[in-house]
């Protein structure tokens, strides 16, 4: 090591204290599970969102905006749930994760957290809040 040069300690998250979130979602619906006292306790459910989607629009350039549009507004109230983010694993069907993923790195609030995927199928609110505990555990 080079002389004169001062040492500098890097500090690691602690996974304790740090404000972690799960997401089960698929195109339409979110549940999302957090700590009870935001960076404590056990996970509880937060809150459910609904996206119900484009209207039967006989124009396809009009229905792929108004996806569009819905989409970013399903994501945005699901991330108004969640006021700061240190980690989230986001579980579900298909590739909305992906998306919504994608969306949070975009989102300077949120651009810096930490973010994992899986997949699963619909579980009960009880079943989420345990994957996400044993997730984060």
């Amino acid at each position: 090591m080079p002389d004169g040069l001062p040492l500098r300690k890097i500090e690691t998250m602690s996974h304790k204290n740090s404000k972690q979130y799960g997401i089960w979602m698929d195109s339409h619906n979110a549940t999302i599970v957090g700590r009870e006292a935001i960076d404590s306790g056990e996970f509880v459910i937060l809150g459910h969102v609904t996206n119900n989607g484009a209207d039967n629009n006989s124009n396809e350039n009009t229905a792929n905006n108004q996806e569009i549009a819905l989409t970013q507004k399903f994501f945005k109230e699901i991330a108004i749930k969640m006021p700061n983010i240190d980690q989230i694993h986001i579980t579900g069907t298909g590739q909305i994760q992906e998306q919504f993923m994608k969306f949070l790195a975009d989102t300077p609030q949120y651009k810096n957290a930490e973010s994992s995927e899986s997949t699963s199928n619909k579980m009960s609110d009880e079943n989420l809040s345990e994957f996400i505990t044993k997730h984060f555990n």
